[in-house]
């Protein structure tokens, strides 16, 4: 049993702004009169953010009677009939935080499996969740999780889900899931409303309307409602968690939350929104605050708001203001921005057993504004169809005065225009700021376990290819010689990237894996800072989970590229008038020839007999059509990553197992020694990966 005593406990929850349930060492029959009601509770319970001795739970329990508050019972037991219920207590629910409520239970044994459930004062109880504590830090066995991202439930279903319980349910004891790690876009705040909606279709998608606003605001050009009040926010969170697969999956394991952008704003950074085709900055300190409180409200985290009340978020006072300073880190120092940040703060780090430190990072609320975003590259980029960056090009946005040892160009350069350097002066991009990277630093290198997993919520491969390898009619490339097709993640935020990696290397850190989402696709290899013609030196492996239900590139591409546009054979291949298939894949892996290749003939050898070897070594796997989710598993030697691909979700499953696989890919690699490269070897264990091989 764990060492904290209740008192300790008391202090935690409450810093949590959670209930306390204790538990004890005998179990006895429940006597609540529990009798499940799930219209009472139409959000389901969640658990989530497990230790090897607690774990917190959660529900929604709304009344409608005109009362401000209520009180529940909570039931925590070692199995799930309640005849041995080891921890009970009561919890509140209030309107002030939307009839939500967070139990902190500890006194728990490590790695066991517990079930709970809440019931009101009339009996009417929630469903019954199950729910699992780590392995305490010395536990030597294997331990296995899923990754996810990316779920709009208004263009997709969570068929991945349902497939994900099916599997868990049928494997071993010793194979399930741990905990399931959501990194970001847990709900999607950019909505349509039907008048917005061409023929109710985006691409071959049925777009639905479980979302409508009670305030909201029209943006980009009014193509998407948005929210504009925490009101806002949470219909969002009662929709999504509506959901039935989300639901049961939420039910069955507890879940560890990392946000991305949407839960927010599309692109946002900071407290400030942007939208496209919407010229300026919006000030958003309100919003943040709001979204940040949703969160905290919906999502059973170890993270601890300002006020620390049990029962409501405390949000602070703040107005929207504009935010025009910003300090050498690129952090706007306007009060209310810092305000509206920390009112809720994110990245914290969970031990999972011998094998797993996993460390959380928010890549959204420190990071400096996007260069690729500034309004300075439009007279640059003014007419181009390719949409390729110059590798140098963005470089040098990234690392500004830091750029070439300090020596970054005057001017920046695309075909013949110029412009100034608006970078020059300026210091290199953070993602994650000066506070949350010293932090990350300290937790990294002090990391003990086996592996030591990095969740983000933005990939971190370059998105690289080679222009240079365009047939003529294309135009001569006017870059030095590669290019990137993306800049806004950790794929083009060289300089910081680098620092984190050199980290990695000086302190002899073995077993770093990063595992992130957002790009909606699958992508496997090595993390490294630099690719040939420099020094091509990985430090450890990296993993990007394919969206739940959004679409990707490769879908976007095949509706978007008409079949005369010499764009298309780069991402959609139709050899011989065959059904579509992702010749991006190939563009990414193996390079512009081979992506050509495979469109003009369809012959897989021919097309990686074309493979330039300087383009992608850093890449073992690319899917930019993949939906799914990805597997974990650690052990003492080795790390086994499996991408687990459905098909596009366009309909909910009508079957158990949440419908058919595209494919089982796993990605192994054995535990290397400091100075030693890792080695990642790729075995297909169920259907046809296709081009991502």
């Amino acid at each position: 049993m764990p060492t904290m005593d209740r008192r300790q406990f008391l202090k935690l929850s409450a810093a949590m702004g959670a209930a306390l349930a204790w538990g004890g060492a005998f179990g006895r029959p429940s006597k609540s009169g529990w009798r499940e009601q799930r219209d009472l509770y139409p959000q389901g319970v969640a658990s989530g953010d497990s230790d090897d001795n607690s774990v917190l739970l959660w529900t929604r329990r709304p009344y409608a009677d005109g009362r401000k508050s209520a009180k529940l019972l909570v039931e925590v037991a070692e199995d799930s009939a309640f005849t041995r219920v080891i921890a009970t207590t009561s919890a509140q629910v209030s309107a002030a935080s939307d009839w939500t409520c967070r139990v902190l239970v500890g006194h728990l044994s490590p790695a066991a499996e517990y079930w709970y459930r809440f019931v009101d004062d009339k009996g009417n109880g929630s469903r019954i969740g199950r729910t699992l504590t780590a392995p305490s830090p010395d536990d030597p066995r294997p331990t296995r999780f899923a990754f996810v991202s990316c779920q709009d439930i208004c263009i997709g279903h969570l068929n991945a889900y349902r497939r994900m319980i099916w599997e868990d349910e049928r494997a071993a004891p010793e194979e399930r899931l741990g905990f399931v790690l959501h990194l970001g876009d847990f709900i999607y705040e950019v909505v349509a409303y039907p008048d917005q909606v061409k023929n109710g279709h985006e691409y071959d998608r049925l777009v639905t309307f479980p979302i409508r606003y009670p305030k909201g605001k029209v943006v980009a050009k009014n193509r998407f409602w948005v929210p504009d009040s925490l009101e806002d926010y949470r219909v969002a969170y009662h929709a999504y968690l509506q959901d039935p697969d989300l639901q049961d999956a939420r039910a069955r394991w507890p879940f560890v939350a990392m946000w991305d952008n949407h839960e927010f704003s599309w692109q946002g950074w900071q407290t400030i929104q942007e939208y496209p085709g919407t010229e300026g900055w919006v000030p958003a300190q309100t919003l943040k605050v709001a979204a940040n409180q949703a969160w905290f409200e919906y999502q059973p985290a170890r993270v601890s708001p300002p006020g620390r009340s049990l029962d409501t978020f405390a949000a602070p006072q703040v107005v929207d203001a504009p935010v025009t300073a910003f300090d050498d880190d690129g952090l706007g120092r306007e009060p209310n921005n810092l305000a509206a940040i920390d009112s809720l703060i994110v990245y914290r780090a969970l031990r999972w057993g011998r094998h797993i430190d996993l460390i959380l990072t928010d890549q959204r609320s420190f990071r400096s504004r996007d260069p690729g975003l500034s309004d300075e590259l439009a007279a640059l980029f003014e007419g181009d169809a390719l949409g390729w960056v110059p590798e140098e090009l963005a470089m040098q946005l990234d690392g500004g005065r830091d750029y070439g040892g300090g020596q970054p160009p005057a001017q920046l350069a695309f075909r013949d225009r110029r412009v100034a350097n608006f970078r020059a002066g300026k210091a290199a991009q953070t993602m994650l700021g000066a506070t949350q990277k010293a932090w990350f630093m300290e937790r990294l290198r002090g990391a003990r376990a086996t592996w030591k997993i990095w969740g983000n919520s933005l990939g971190t491969p370059d998105w690289r290819v080679d222009p240079k390898n365009l047939p003529p009619a294309f135009g001569p490339w006017p870059g030095k010689g590669f290019a990137v097709m993306a800049t806004s993640d950790w794929g083009g935020t060289y300089h910081e990237r680098a620092e984190i990696f050199d980290a990695v290397r000086d302190a002899g850190i073995t077993g770093f894996a990063i595992v992130s989402g957002d790009r909606h696709s699958f992508w496997a290899g090595y993390a490294a800072k630099a690719l040939p013609p420099e020094a091509f030196e990985p430090v450890g492996v990296t993993f990007v989970g394919g969206s739940i239900s959004s679409p990707g590139m490769f879908e976007a591409s095949e509706h978007n590229l008409k079949k005369d546009d010499p764009l298309r054979p780069l991402y959609v291949a139709n050899p011989a008038g065959g059904p579509a298939q992702c010749s991006a894949n190939l563009l990414l892996r193996h390079g512009v020839r081979s992506a050509l290749a495979f469109a003009a003939r369809g012959d897989m050898e021919e097309a990686r007999a074309a493979s330039n070897p300087d383009l992608a070594p850093h890449l073992t796997f690319v899917d930019m059509g993949g939906h799914g989710y990805s597997t974990v598993r650690v052990d003492a030697d080795t790390m086994a990553t499996e991408f687990v691909c459905i098909p596009r979700p366009l309909q909910r499953s009508a079957t158990p197992d949440g419908g058919p696989l595209r494919y089982r890919v796993r990605h192994e690699v054995a535990l290397w020694r400091a100075g030693e490269r890792p080695q990642m070897r790729q075995t297909v264990l169920e259907g046809d990966p296709g081009l991502a091989v």
